[in-house]
């Protein structure tokens, strides 16, 4: 009860007014559980804040299906449509621009169809999706793909025969997928083919701006005494894992804490807002002396429009012999990205040197002939190969282990050996309309500022990035991934508020019909201003070349606290900037 408290206390001062209860609301599924629940969550109902209660195992495993729905009527809205034979336990609420499925757990396969039909009955009316569920498909230590299809039951089709349909209408819908039960944070895309054959997006000539082919899956963390340890790492032959903390309270290679995480979700048109908070606690109970009051970090964001381009940013470890098979850029570079008014803007520039970096723990496998999917070690290898993991082959390669899966004949068991996971950053730009005080539509550069450099164990416990290796067998040459040198602006901190990204270029190209000399390129702060990157003055009149970066030029006296901007004329209107934070851009008026 006392993270739950600080959790809504924290939601409310945001102006919260929807919140996605993850499931897992009792231990048990006990009387007294749910009414400790409801004794929190309705002193923010009685507030106006709505609840979208969705059942996570422990409720499904312990509570009775009356008190469920005696309860949770009270919470789930009264416009809310239900699932035909799944009423109370999976349905739907539209608010504004935004379709909302809460699903109970286990319960995304067997709803599938019923998401499918209803998001094509109200494709006119809605921008966003989130769907929301106690699990996924793609776990951090569960998942139902490595629960019911590889480690899965022969002939067993509930999740085999839809996983992949899943994936892919999630990713042409750009669905938000939010989960709990995994006790830990961690966000990702899950792609609707594979990794490597999910490139960057652009633009076509007839087609304008495209998606990656992938969807966001966020796990919302911790509200309670558990925290779990990272088992069986990225799912990398499907899942590219952008932020992940752990937090176990156990001695040794633990953390000294659990973590309470709060995360927002903001809609506003075709825009999205994200972020997402920690507070550190040492709640095992609800006993008065584990009260706490919690101090807030942030430690997890991204801003951006459906109208957009993204690239994964892979990080600065990847070997030069790797093999880049089109997606293991670790340069902010990108193609071309159209707003409606006829701008366009690229990433430039610019090198992924600031990444965090992650363990996982060896877990294993096992089978039954007659019963199990798999009827052997070799088929259970095969199995994980299809379904979670990259084979490493110099043309195909596996960033976080060449031997990913090891069959262990002598005890007849599957080992995913543990593993060092070097996160890579989502960075897209969207675009958004021009307003009164801009000349052209406006720019979200996001994803750049999200890791400092930290380096936890499988259990969250601190490492040193620049100091300690990491796992055996962690580099895909078969060595530990080696130390890395951190840029001096790097803090190695979870709270980003402060974070700043490695220096990148953004090139900026505004209408052909506006006149440069009567234009700036200008940001958006915090506040809503928009001002002058750099007064005119400072403005170098010259085309961007990748040694600006390391090699600037020479500008006049005062020029130096102000971002590097140039015009290029060759080209029209033609700007570029360099920049170390995520950023909203647009020519205006000089």
């Amino acid at each position: 009860m006392h993270p739950m408290r600080e959790v809504l206390k924290h939601q409310a001062a945001a102006e919260v007014d929807l919140v996605i209860a993850l499931g897992d609301l009792t231990d048990h599924g006990s009387t007294l559980e749910f009414s400790e629940w409801t004794s929190i969550a309705s002193q923010y109902q009685d507030q106006g804040i709505e609840f979208l209660p969705v059942m996570g195992n422990h409720e499904h495993s312990f509570a009775y299906a009356v008190e469920w729905i005696d309860t949770m009527k009270q919470y789930i809205p009264e416009d809310a449509v239900h699932m035909p034979g799944s009423e109370w336990v999976n349905y739907y609420i539209v608010r504004d621009n935004v379709l909302i499925f809460g699903l109970a757990y286990y319960n995304l396969p067997l709803a599938f169809q019923w998401i499918k039909d209803t998001v094509s009955s109200m494709e006119e009316e809605i921008e966003h999706i989130v769907v929301a569920s106690h699990d996924g498909l793609i776990g951090a230590k569960y998942g139902q793909t490595r629960e019911q299809i590889v480690d899965g039951t022969k002939d067993d089709g509930w999740v085999y025969d839809v996983q992949p349909e899943i994936r892919k209408f999630f990713s042409d819908h750009d669905v938000i997928y939010v989960q709990g039960h995994e006790h830990q944070y961690q966000r990702s895309l899950v792609t609707a083919k594979t990794t490597l054959q999910t490139l960057p997006s652009s633009a076509t000539p007839t087609g304008g701006n495209y998606r990656m082919g992938a969807y966001t899956q966020i796990m919302a963390g911790n509200a309670s005494y558990k925290g779990y340890e990272f088992r069986y790492g990225e799912r990398e032959l499907v899942q590219m894992i952008v932020s992940q903390k752990n937090a176990t309270y156990s001695e040794g290679n633990g953390s000294d804490h659990f973590d309470v995480n709060s995360s927002i979700l903001t809609f506003n048109g075709p825009r999205i807002d994200y972020q997402s908070y920690y507070a550190e606690h040492r709640a095992k109970s609800n006993a008065p002396e584990f009260a706490f009051d919690a101090q807030w970090h942030l430690m997890d964001k991204f801003s951006r429009s459906l109208n957009r381009c993204e690239t994964m940013v892979y990080p600065n470890s990847v070997l030069d012999e790797t093999r880049p098979v089109l997606v293991f850029q670790n340069q902010y570079m990108s193609n071309d990205c159209y707003a409606d008014d006829g701008s366009f803007a690229r990433l430039a520039g610019g090198i992924n040197n600031t990444f965090n970096r992650t363990d996982s723990r060896t877990r294993d496998m096992g089978f039954t002939p007659g019963i199990s999917r798999a009827e052997s070690l070799n088929d259970l290898m095969r199995l994980a190969y299809q379904w979670l993991y990259i084979p490493h082959e110099r043309w195909n390669p596996n960033l976080n282990s060449p031997l990913r899966v090891v069959p262990d004949y002598e005890n007849d068991e599957l080992l995913i050996p543990e593993t060092t996971i070097d996160l890579k950053e989502h960075v897209t730009l969207s675009w958004l309309q021009s307003t009164e005080q801009t000349q052209t539509d406006i720019l979200i550069v996001s994803g750049t500022q999200n890791q400092t450099g930290i380096y936890q164990g499988a259990y969250g416990g601190r490492k040193d990035i620049q100091q300690d290796n990491g796992l055996p067998m962690s580099q895909t040459d078969g060595n530990a991934k080696a130390p890395v040198q951190l840029p001096q602006a790097a803090t190695q901190s979870w709270d980003i508020s402060d974070a700043q990204a490695d220096s990148y270029a953004i090139q900026f190209t505004g209408p052909e019909a506006l006149e440069p000399q009567d234009l700036i390129l200008a940001s958006r702060s915090a506040e809503g201003d928009w001002q002058a990157l750099t007064p005119e003055e400072c403005i170098v009149e010259m085309g961007w070349t990748d040694d600006l970066l390391s090699a600037p030029p020479a500008r006049p006296d005062g020029c130096g606290d102000t971002p590097l901007v140039g015009l290029d004329t060759t080209y029209g209107n033609r700007w570029w900037v360099v920049l170390n934070r995520d950023a909203e851009l647009a020519l205006i008026s000089r």
